[in-house]
């Protein structure tokens, strides 16, 4: 059996963010699978891409509005070529999600990233949410939360993290990294990510504050923030409050070909989150042989593996292990050895083969049994 899939997704190709990268990796793995017929990708806010589309794969235009993109999905939906699969990428899209799948009889595979599946939702949104044949979720943490409200067997709500792009690789080392950027001589703490307000638990205001009592036991510190956003001004405010401003430097957003000579012009890459559901920059930097700090109240205990591949704090200790970490070996000797074999370990659970196959036992659900529940997870 062929299957077609019809992916309803906030942004994919020519979409920012770690949500999109995470749909360009999951479509980009169904379109090498011999069981996929053809994926028709539906993006809400993505911009015009450059980005070449896998074979198999057709994406159209971001939609001007919610309803806009409803009757685009719903006439995809009653077309004579159906589709064998409705793969919706957030929660909040699966009232759309459930009158596509009654309109075209294909079951609905449901992705949940984070916070957005954290809280029970509204009664109505969670009824939906529990239509979904299957249920993928970025890390175990967020895979706990959605089962303590959605009444769904938990077989069929499976772990699918994260993977790490091939360009992520420790080949230059940390000191021509930093003269790139006007770093040398410096130790360098790295944050990347978007400055939204709506995701002010990435931690960079406890970063900031913690900056003083850091550079009490560590000389030539600074750090370095890349990414943009409606917090930046914010965040800006904060540095002068603390009069920090010869100590922290916004990049602004980073050229994704440019992100690999970032993370290894830092010495820790640091985000003590409390609401991350993964966070693929911890792999990125991770990759690139870069240590990490991260929060132990979300989920980065995935990326991190529990603490085998970086640090877990929480925010009282957060300056205790940044100075325990800059002062070890590792960050004052700066192995190549050492970051190889970090990018080795990271590869080993996260990698894009480890990835494929993850994806490939979800998708044969859908071909063995397409309009009825999954097997149980083995």
């Amino acid at each position: 059996m062929s299957v077609r899939i019809l992916a309803l997704v906030g942004d994919a190709f020519g979409g920012k963010g770690g949500i999109s990268q995470y749909n360009r990796d999951l479509i980009s793995a169904w379109s090498a699978l011999g069981m996929v017929k053809q994926v028709v990708v539906l993006p809400r806010f993505a911009s015009p891409s450059s980005l070449s589309v896998p074979e198999k794969v057709v994406q159209h235009p971001p939609a001007g509005s919610a309803l806009l993109y409803s009757l685009r999905a719903i006439k995809h939906a009653v077309r004579r070529d159906r589709f064998d699969v409705v793969f919706c990428g957030h929660l909040h899209m699966m009232p759309l999600a459930v009158i596509i799948s009654k309109l075209s009889g294909a079951p609905i595979w449901l992705q949940v990233h984070g916070i957005e599946a954290w809280s029970k939702p509204s009664d109505f949104v969670r009824w939906c949410g529990e239509k979904a044949v299957l249920v993928t979720a970025v890390s175990r943490h967020t895979r706990r939360q959605f089962l303590r409200w959605a009444s769904i067997d938990p077989n069929r709500v499976l772990v699918l993290p994260n993977t790490v792009g091939e360009q992520f690789v420790p080949d230059e080392d940390r000191i021509s990294a930093k003269k790139k950027y006007g770093l040398t001589g410096k130790r360098v703490l790295l944050t990347v990510s978007r400055l939204a307000k709506s995701e002010r638990y990435k931690g960079h205001d406890r970063i900031i504050r913690n900056l003083p009592k850091i550079m009490e036991k560590v000389g030539n510190l600074i750090y370095v923030i890349a990414g943009d956003g409606d917090m930046r001004c914010e965040l800006e405010e904060l540095v002068r409050y603390e009069k920090l401003e010869d100590f922290v430097v916004f990049m602004g957003q980073i050229e994704n070909s440019k992100l690999p000579t970032m993370y290894r012009a830092a010495d820790i890459f640091v985000m003590p989150s409390s609401g991350e559901g993964f966070g693929i920059v911890f792999l990125e930097a991770l990759a690139c042989g870069t240590p990490v700090i991260a929060g132990n109240s979300d989920g980065a205990g995935d990326p991190l593996h529990d603490g085998n591949l970086g640090v877990l704090s929480d925010a009282q200790e957060l300056p205790v292990e940044i100075h325990r970490l800059l002062s070890s070996p590792r960050c004052i000797g700066g192995s190549r050895t050492s970051d190889r074999e970090l990018e080795r370990s990271t590869r080993r659970y996260f990698g894009r083969a480890v990835f494929d196959d993850l994806v490939k036992k979800a998708t044969e659900w859908f071909e063995y049994a397409p309009c009825s529940d999954p097997r149980p997870n083995s």
